[in-house]
């Protein structure tokens, strides 16, 4: 099996393809050649690295050319810089995808499994509490727009036959290791993963506000199951909403401290920005993912588990001394 990552130099892809090589094999096969692909060439030893840009039809073609079997869709910008940058972000999360599925559509008797990462942010305010799986979508962000309608396209270019399309709305990744990016949901990360290293950290929103969370171990996870579930039981309904923790920012505070302690916690200043708040606090608070949690999708149960996580995989188990 030849296994595709459009976007594997971010963080998510780069876990993913260590995890694949790792279990070395998908869909009961032998994954024989991993190919990963971004507009800067990842670097990771035992895969092939290749430099794509994904608004260039023509590259796109080329790397379909080679009929993968299956493709795991991560490329893209993230929420605050599509939603600063409009033209960007139109070229790249939606024009983008589109020149991967006309790529495929292109060719003859294939049908790739494509698992296409969404986001959350395609639901928008006013909304309940808790969303269902047939909770209406309404996206107010331009980044929210373009993940709903990179999910319309996996459903009808499955209905049509040319994929075998999964969307997988993740919940917003935290604790995110490295440095900040330019998502509007980045301070939920940081406020944790800062304060884990001992230094400063700004919140810029206030501790009631409440969202959905899972840890990148966790969506690993959901990236590879989306990979292998048996999708005729999903029916034309290709989307998934996701498991994950409910946590308000006062919650992920407290587990903070629970786990690393009350100078850990002190480490956390408020410092507001209304821009950061204007988009994040449109985002759901909580989910009921019947549908996920039937097909075996899996997360973390608490927050204090997505703290451990981190310090396990992130600082070798270790935490600083305060």
């Amino acid at each position: 099996m030849k296994v595709l990552i459009l976007g594997a130099a971010g963080m998510l892809g780069r876990k993913l393809a260590l995890h694949l090589q790792r279990v070395g094999r998908i869909q009961g096969h032998d994954i024989s050649e991993l190919v990963l692909a971004d507009v800067i060439a990842p670097s990771q030893d035992g895969a092939r690295c290749v430099e794509v840009n994904i608004t260039d039809a023509g590259q796109v073609s080329a790397l379909i050319n080679e009929r993968p079997d299956v493709i795991f869709h991560l490329a893209a910008i993230v929420s605050g810089e599509a939603e600063a940058n409009f033209d960007k972000g139109y070229a790249i999360n939606l024009g983008g995808t589109q020149n991967v599925l006309e790529a495929i559509r292109g060719q003859q008797a294939y049908c790739p499994r494509v698992v296409f990462a969404s986001s959350l942010a395609i639901y928008g305010a006013p909304l309940p509490d808790v969303i269902l799986d047939d909770t209406a979508t309404l996206p107010l962000s331009s980044y929210g727009t373009q993940k709903s309608l990179g999910e319309m396209l996996v459903n009808d270019y499955t209905r049509k036959g040319f994929i075998d399309g999964v969307s997988l709305r993740l919940p917003t990744i935290c604790i995110r290791p490295g440095a900040p990016n330019k998502a509007a949901s980045g301070f939920y990360s940081s406020i944790l993963r800062e304060p884990l290293a001992g230094q400063e950290a700004v919140l810029p929103v206030a501790e009631s506000l409440r969202h959905w969370f899972a840890s990148p171990r966790a969506a690993v996870g959901f990236l590879a199951h989306g990979a292998e579930i048996d999708t005729a039981a999903l029916g034309p309904r290709r989307a998934l909403c996701l498991p994950g923790v409910s946590a308000s920012v006062g919650e992920m505070l407290d587990a903070l401290e629970r786990v690393a302690g009350p100078k850990a916690r002190a480490l956390v200043r408020f410092e507001a920005d209304a821009a950061v708040d204007a988009i994040v606090s449109t985002w759901p608070k909580a989910f009921d993912p019947q549908r996920a949690l039937a097909h075996g999708f899996v997360a973390e149960a608490s927050f204090d588990q997505i703290i451990q996580t981190h310090i396990e995989d992130e600082l070798g188990g270790v935490l600083p001394s305060f």
